[in-house]
């Protein structure tokens, strides 16, 4: 029997989904999961939810599914010990960190690989399903064929997104939000750059538009088939969603589910007319309804995007065209009905202020849901009103957050219509739940100490990465100890094809060639993947970078074949590389959003730095999207409102977006050598290079000069960190008050 399994941001939406037949609920905490910005719950009520549903015989899966740095891993093992302790019924996890140290400590839980675990194909299930993964979340850029051959293929549970917000990039793969500012997708902190407003490049003028915001997933017309495929949990997205939306979503599909047998036709029609109240983004069925892969790659633009369609979710209202402070009347009139703050940050949340909209065609009534947005895109926020007034000229003021202000703009989620009133899920006392997690120390991890000549295939010196044969001949100007051939349609048919014993197609031996495999591995072309490593390595290629456990399952029973785990198999911390060094995998490339002191921090010494291959120069991929561009979209640079530059490829792998401007620390390459980081990669792939670019680059190298307008990326800050900026704040406000009270700051006393 297929699981419904729904979001639950708060307590209010775990109302709703139970309310509304949902067999499973999925929430957060306050840390290590992927909707840092959303709710999430408390110790206690976590504890009274687990509880609540265990006794309704229902399910609840907690997110610990973001990437942890080498720092944290303390922390982690304490909440994965709390967690032990509640017995929730699974964890949706992401870091192999996270996978390892359960192993390790915590054996009993339930571990489900998050769609950020980047798992599209039977290869990849099937690695984590012997790990003791029992359920993995598919990425959501499947079509129907795929999933079922997953599905016949493996014996994990197959859980799969069939409602709600898509991210326009394949699954886990994603650095938009961290290039820009370290707020890392892979560590809950994505800020939605992608459906921001774009100014791009066309031929002989200029165009604008949301070119990268994507439309909002429904497979509700596709329930039945995915049911009889075997599917073993349909996911509803939404964990930053009101409870109407969730309640609303949550019955409808729960309507098909039960009723599709007896009149598909009929429940499906019930279903739709059941969302239609759902006023998010226009729809889409995304990978479904192609005949063949290829056919996706080509038209599934065209499904997902809409330029046209503002960032902004729901019905537009208008924009703040006036703002007042709200009255202590108002104050208390929206206050009424809400539970007791827990907290001083959540009573700060609930102020209010009184605005007044203009250029929309709906004014909201008291018990609608609104989301406002930011002028600028710098933040969003979902409101329910509850306070409307008319005054003497006849504007309408409604309540609205503090921090919103003249000119952002206001979409209408829910209307008071949609409300239900539901059972409460959480103990009305929770006294009684007290645990947290606790002081204990984290074991020492020792990485496993390389034997002697175990990576003599893995040399010191500079590696150099290319993404066609033209530029291999072209880099070797930079005397490279080994080429690296990015692997992508037409490097590989090159290779297949053109590449021979008389005539080789690379100006490098075999030998000091390494192979770079494509990071998304769908279960659509996976089998023809396979086929064509075989060939490869009948051909003597016997060095790969895997960035995909699909790849370890091909190549790890293969002999004399050697494996490095490339930077989209993220190693943030030890824990991480052990689970890779259980896979006979001893070597990596770090992730080029990692920053210097994690990767110090993760490699504490020079025998353990020797399997690093650290990235200092290079185009980072920021997001990758499984499809070409519409035809429309004739542009290859487009720039955002600060006037940073991106450019993007669309290629028969699908589309690329890259910034303008490359990642560079090739002026600190000695002083990496100094320290152990001795394998350094200059990587040209996905774009082109000329003989005067890199005669240029000889010459900084020789000069160990830093080369002008590059990105040091987030390996000088690192991450962004909302604890250390919080305290910041802390520390700043209470300056700006003494300076106003006229108070020195107290003087510390010498010891």
């Amino acid at each position: 029997m297929t699981e419904l399994l729904a979001p639950a941001g708060n307590p209010e939406a775990l109302d709703a989904a139970i309310g509304e037949g949902a067999d499973a609920v999925y929430l957060g905490l306050k840390s290590f999961n992927a909707r840092l910005r959303s709710s999430n719950f408390a110790w206690n009520q976590f504890e009274g939810a687990v509880q609540s549903l265990h006794r309704m015989g229902k399910k609840i899966y907690v997110t610990v599914n973001t990437v942890c740095e080498e720092h944290e891993t303390e922390r982690l093992y304490r909440f994965l010990n709390y967690l032990n302790r509640i017995k929730p019924d699974g964890l949706i996890v992401q870091d192999f960190g996270v996978v390892r140290m359960c192993q390790e400590f915590a054996p009993d839980l339930e571990l489900h690989a998050s769609t950020q675990m980047n798992v599209e194909s039977a290869a990849a299930a099937n690695l984590l399903c012997r790990e003791g993964i029992k359920r993995v979340v598919v990425a959501r850029e499947l079509g129907l064929e795929e999933i079922k051959s997953i599905k016949q293929n493996t014996n994990a549970e197959i859980e799969m997104f069939v409602h709600g917000a898509l991210c326009v990039s394949e699954s886990g793969l994603c650095l938009f939000s961290s290039y820009l500012g370290g707020k890392s997708a892979n560590r809950g902190m994505c800020t939605q750059a992608c459906r921001r407003f774009y100014t791009a490049d066309l031929p002989g003028t200029t165009g604008t538009g949301y070119y990268f915001s994507p439309c909002d997933l429904q497979l509700i017309d596709h329930i039945p088939d995915l049911m009889e495929a075997g599917v073993d949990s349909f996911k509803i997205e939404g964990r930053m969603k009101s409870a109407e939306y969730v309640g609303a979503v949550t019955a409808a599909y729960r309507f098909v589910m039960d009723h599709w047998k007896e009149d598909r036709k009929g429940a499906i029609a019930e279903g739709k007319r059941i969302l239609s109240t759902d006023f998010a983004r226009s729809k889409t069925d995304y990978w479904y309804g192609f005949k063949d892969v290829n056919e996706g790659i080509s038209q599934g633009g065209e499904k997902i995007l809409n330029p046209s369609q503002a960032g902004g979710t729901g019905i537009y209202l208008g924009k703040i065209a006036s703002l007042r402070e709200s009255t202590e009347e108002e104050r208390k009139l929206s206050l009424e009905g809400r539970p007791e703050f827990k907290s001083e940050e959540e009573r700060k949340a609930a102020f209010i202020q009184m605005a007044v909209l203009k250029g929309g065609t709906y004014i909201p009534d008291p018990g609608d849901s609104i989301r406002l947005h930011r002028k600028d895109d710098s933040e969003r926020e979902s409101h329910k009103v509850r306070v409307v007034k008319q005054d003497a000229k006849g504007d309408t003021w409604i309540d609205v957050p503090l921090g919103f202000t003249v000119g952002d703009s206001v979409y209408l989620l829910q209307t008071k219509s949609m409300s239900k009133r539901y059972k409460r899920v959480l103990p009305v006392d929770l006294s009684k739940c007290r645990r947290q997690p606790g002081p204990e120390r984290l074991p020492i991890l020792d990485l496993t100490e390389l034997k002697k000549n175990e990576l003599s295939w893995f040399p010191e010196g500079l590696y150099v990465e290319v993404s066609t044969a033209s530029d291999a001949h072209a880099v070797q100007i930079l005397h490279p100890v080994r080429l690296i051939m990015e692997i992508n349609n037409e490097s590989l048919n090159d290779l297949l094809k053109k590449d021979t014993p008389e005539k080789p197609l690379l100006p490098f031996s075999k030998k000091m060639t390494i192979l770079a495999l494509d990071p998304f591995v769908p279960e659509g072309t996976a089998a023809l993947l396979k086929e064509n490593l075989d060939v490869l390595i009948q051909k003597g290629y016997t060095t790969f970078i895997v960035n995909n456990l699909a790849h370890i399952n091909m190549l790890k029973t293969k002999k004399d074949v050697h494996m490095i785990a490339g930077p989209y198999l993220y190693t943030f911390n030890k824990w991480a590389v052990s689970f890779l060094e259980n896979q006979n995998i001893m070597a990596l490339q770090t992730p080029i959003e990692n920053s210097e002191r994690n990767l110090e921090e993760t490699f504490a010494s020079k025998a353990e730095r020797s399997r690093v291959l650290v990235s200092v120069f290079g185009y980072p991929v920021l997001f990758r999207m499984r499809f070409k561009l519409p035809k429309d979209y004739d542009f290859t640079f487009f720039r955002d409102k600060e006037s940073t530059s991106f450019k993007v490829n669309s290629t028969p792998d699908g589309s690329f977006v890259m910034p303008e401007l490359p990642f560079s620390i090739t002026d600190k390459m000695e002083t990496l050598k100094n320290k152990g980081w001795t394998r350094q990669l200059i990587d040209f792939s996905k774009t082109s290079v000329s003989k005067a670019e890199l005669r240029t680059m000889v010459n900084l190298l020789r000069n160990k000069t830093v080369i002008p307008e590059t990105s040091r990326f987030n390996w000088k800050d690192g991450f962004y960190n909302p604890e250390k900026m919080e305290a910041y704040q802390a520390i700043a406000a209470k300056n700006e008050e003494r300076k106003a009270s006229g108070k020195k700051p107290p003087v510390r006393k010498k010891k």
